[in-house]
């Protein structure tokens, strides 16, 4: 399992309500195309039964007003009554929150610049340091273990939680603050304190693995993910077959994950997703590059708008799957404005793949499993695809 800064939930934020939020993309591509109901502009009222997630939503927003009349916390209220509502994925989350999870969206982020891994035996290791980060100021390099962050242990946490302490709390931790680490770097053992830093994600990354295949990571859904995958299969090599990295892509925004589906097919369905019971659904663009050899590399850590775009390949035998099943994280959640500027995510609607394959709780299963020596595996499969066509 492994975790960056880029979208990556607050420490204070329950860590399974976090992965909510990777799919909140899809209510701003609703808002913009009337797919969901605008919350500021209801719509006429029916004698239709009252949805579910209306009533919790009602429920949700009801408990914050009494908690802010009553003068106590409003966002703790919300918290009880979404933890009482059996709502698996609702979570709520302080203004500079949220407001720091739309920044990741839009490509910046606060953090240190680490990317990390938890090896089997519970060690955290550095897998990654972005050029120009305070991580990379301070010397610290690809391999080096990471002991702790502010005197807490790091062996043995999540990876999310480790990389949300090196973010901070959004309301207390800004740019500007400290965090101090403790590294080692084989027999070598020492602290360092970094400065936190307003920094930019790249979510999308190329590298040539042979003559006939380039490897192109997304590493989250954010703005302009699916131009610079589009800018990437034009810059591949004629006749070179692509392995687009999902692992580890945790979602972000689905409008993003739509355009890269966009990429590789000539229009067509991508997902479909209830909101409330009514059906709508997602479809590519036409004039994707079909005619590459594609597989897409997937692991436990491929979840959401991820898991809504390998479904689309992998249903349209667009793409070739390989690696570990999926995460499984297939629900749709709409924010809701509470009185204190807080916000409550709350799950209004699942999405399937093009066949109908459910993903919430059950994760995608590639057509291939592998583990160790997937990306040669990648490219043994492109060559065969490569000589097919």
């Amino acid at each position: 399992m492994s975790g960056r800064d880029p979208l990556c939930p607050p420490h204070r934020a329950r860590q399974g309500a976090a992965l909510t939020l990777v799919f909140a993309g899809v209510i701003v591509a609703g808002a913009v195309t009337g797919a969901f109901p605008d919350p500021d502009h209801p719509a006429p009222r029916t004698t239709t039964p009252v949805p579910v997630s209306a009533v919790r939503d009602e429920s949700v927003r009801d408990a914050a007003a009494r908690a802010m009349a009553d003068g106590t916390s409003p966002m703790e209220a919300a918290e009880r009554a979404v933890s009482r509502s059996g709502d698996r994925w609702g979570a709520v989350y302080s203004e500079g929150e949220y407001q720091e999870f739309q920044d990741s969206l839009d490509g910046r982020y606060t953090g240190v610049g680490l990317s990390t891994a938890r090896e089997q035996d519970g060690r955290i290791e550095v897998t990654g340091v972005r050029p120009g980060s305070p991580a990379a100021a301070a010397g610290i390099r690809t391999g080096d273990r990471l002991r702790s962050v502010d005197g807490v242990r790091a062996d043995g946490l999540p990876v999310t939680e480790v990389v949300a302490r090196l973010r901070g709390d959004p309301d207390d931790a800004p740019a500007g603050t400290t965090v101090t680490l403790g590294l080692q770097r084989g027999t070598r053992a020492w602290t360092r304190t970094l400065r936190r830093a307003t920094l930019t994600t790249d979510s999308v990354s190329v590298r040539r693995l042979s003559a006939r295949a380039t490897l192109i990571r997304v590493a989250a859904f954010t703005k302009g993910t699916g131009a610079r995958v589009r800018e990437a299969l034009r810059a591949a090599p004629a006749g070179a077959g692509i392995v687009l990295d999902l692992r580890g892509n945790s979602g972000g925004l689905v409008t993003e994950a739509v355009a890269t589906a966009s990429a590789f097919l000539d229009g067509g369905l991508v997902a479909t997703y209830d909101v409330d019971g009514a059906q709508r659904a997602l479809h590519a663009t036409p004039g994707g590059d079909t005619g590459r050899p594609l597989v897409a590399l997937v692991d436990g850590g491929t979840m959401s708008a991820a898991e809504l775009l390998t479904g689309a390949l992998q249903d349209r035998g667009r793409a070739v799957v390989i690696g570990t099943r999926t995460f499984g994280k297939g629900s749709v959640q709409m924010p809701t404005n509470l009185p204190d500027g807080s916000v409550a995510e709350l799950t209004v609607g699942h999405y399937r793949t093009p066949s109908g394959h459910a993903v919430d709780g059950r994760g995608i299963t590639p057509d291939l499993e592998a583990g160790d020596g997937v990306l040669r595996r990648a490219e043994t499969v492109l060559t065969g695809l490569g000589e097919a066509d």
